[in-house]
């Protein structure tokens, strides 16, 4: 065989003279400049932002901050720190998943060993009258939507759904304070939405106690107050019993005692009222 090129041959021993393979090092570098021109892509931002937002943790990081010494901590201080200079979204599709991981971890841990638990229930005001007269479409739909809102609400204030009850939930919260909050948050958010000119009222109570975990649910006498007081909500309301008010600070709440609330399966002394949390002015305690 001759050691000789073939004349028709390319300057890279293709017969022909056709092109070359491109090289790899230019393949990798447009593959690069595509990246990045897609990781700070506004559109795609925005809907990685939307994302972070309506996925379980709410967009929040808990004590992702220096002092954090968990191992998802240590994580999110590494993704953060990568390129922080300029906006990212696979960067903040990184911080995304140890969202939901905290927040998933966070719920597993709500009533475990018997710790106090802050029960919150949900449901629509005059919700059945309206189904009757409307179709199934329009149920479904606002179902949807009610559910939507008041899950993006727990979620945002480290909750978690516990069930789906028709026309409200169940949730649970390590605390009452991000409970009120998220149930205050809840209220308003439903009230924004319409359909076909009706607009729902959502009704909220909680309660706090030592429930007991069975599985995913919660079942006991604790139970059963927090449904109560949610039962004797208005549109609107956040009912808070005596117990779960006692382990907050009542002076960032103007805060109202339910009088003559009484419930079956509820203890006889005991103490509702209605909260809403004070962005300013002067707080107020209690009325007994």
């Amino acid at each position: 065989m001759s050691d000789e090129l073939d004349p028709g041959a390319s300057p890279g021993g293709r017969a022909g003279g056709g092109p070359a393979h491109p090289a790899p090092e230019n393949s990798l570098a447009k593959f690069r400049d595509g990246w990045r021109r897609t990781d700070r892509n506004q559109g795609v931002l925005k809907a990685v932002g939307t994302l972070r937002r309506i996925a379980p943790g709410g967009s929040q990081l808990y004590e992702a901050g220096p002092s954090g010494d968990r191992a998802s901590d240590r994580i999110a201080r590494l993704i953060t720190e990568v390129s922080a200079d300029q906006p990212s979204a696979t960067r903040e599709l990184g911080l995304a998943g140890i969202q939901v991981w905290q927040a998933l971890t966070r719920s597993r841990g709500i009533g475990r060993n018997n710790a106090a638990v802050t029960i919150l229930f949900t449901d629509l005001v005059g919700f059945s009258d309206w189904a009757l007269k409307v179709g199934d479409d329009h149920v479904l739909r606002l179902l949807r939507d009610v559910g939507r809102v008041s899950e993006t609400a727990i979620a945002r204030h480290g909750g978690s759904v516990v069930k789906s009850l028709g026309d409200g939930l169940m949730a649970v919260f390590a605390s009452p304070a991000p409970a009120i909050e998220a149930a205050h948050e809840a209220c308003t958010a439903v009230s924004a939405i319409t359909l076909d000119g009706y607009r729902p009222q959502l009704r909220t109570g909680l309660h706090s106690g030592h429930p007991r975990k069975v599985g995913r649910d919660y079942i006991g006498v604790d139970v059963n107050v927090a449904a109560r007081v949610a039962g004797a909500a208005a549109g609107g309301e956040v009912l808070v019993s005596g117990p779960a008010l006692a382990d907050v600070d009542a002076e960032l709440y103007t805060v109202r005692r339910r009088r003559g609330f009484r419930a079956k399966g509820t203890p006889a002394d005991l103490k509702v009222y209605s909260v809403v949390p004070r962005y300013g002015g002067d707080p107020r305690t209690p009325v007994d």
